[in-house]
């Protein structure tokens, strides 16, 4: 089983890499997120997942751990394989992603070529409590996000994010600026204050 490969960057094409790994050339798909970090010529190290069937073996490639453990963990879900999991990630971080299943918003995760309303409400309903584990830089506000997403956040916080959203924020922007907030202002601030204390984060 690989696990990382460290080499030069041979070829890249529009879905995969060859990395010359000591003069062996290995494959390696990736999602355009990866792809993007390669440079012909170059040095590079990606983490792998392999693949074995009956009738190939395939290595899929990506620039961080978390992106890797991501591809795993969208493909527990039914009707999610390899090719659904890179376009996933091809079209939203990994940070974007955990956002978007913690608020239930699967019009952000059918923004991805090839994925329809249901597999999206597939996937933001069975991974809602895997997310936080795999939410990255997203991880400090994912509890805020996941009581939004269930509809058992506070009416202060709730009026909050309404009201940044009204204002022209995303829903995720508006959830950022007010978890930012409230761990300024405490649990118990009213939405007066959070709306103030989320538009002065918004402004930064």
């Amino acid at each position: 089983m690989i696990g990382k490969l460290k080499g030069t960057v041979d070829d890249i094409e529009e879905d995969h890499i060859v990395l010359d790994v000591h003069g062996v050339g290995y494959v390696a798909f990736c999602s355009a997120r990866t792809l993007s970090k390669m440079t012909a010529g170059e040095a590079a190290v990606l983490h792998i997942e392999t693949y074995v069937r009956e009738d190939q073996l395939k290595l899929f490639g990506f620039s961080t751990l978390l992106e890797r453990d991501w591809f795993r963990l969208l493909q527990s879900v039914q009707g999610v394989g390899a090719k659904v999991a890179l376009a996933i990630l091809s079209t939203l971080t990994p940070s974007d992603l955990a956002n978007a299943i913690a608020l239930q918003d699967k019009a952000m995760v059918a923004r991805a070529p090839g994925i329809g309303p249901k597999v999206a409400q597939r996937i933001v309903t069975e991974l809602k409590n895997k997310a936080p584990a795999f939410s990255g830089e997203a991880a400090g506000s994912m509890g805020l996000k996941q009581e939004l997403g269930e509809g058992v956040a506070s009416s202060a916080v709730t009026d909050a994010v309404s009201a940044l959203a009204n204002l022209g924020y995303s829903r995720e922007q508006a959830a950022n600026a007010v978890g930012a907030a409230m761990r300024e202002a405490g649990d118990n601030a009213d939405s007066a204050k959070l709306i103030r204390l989320g538009l002065k984060e918004l402004a930064k």
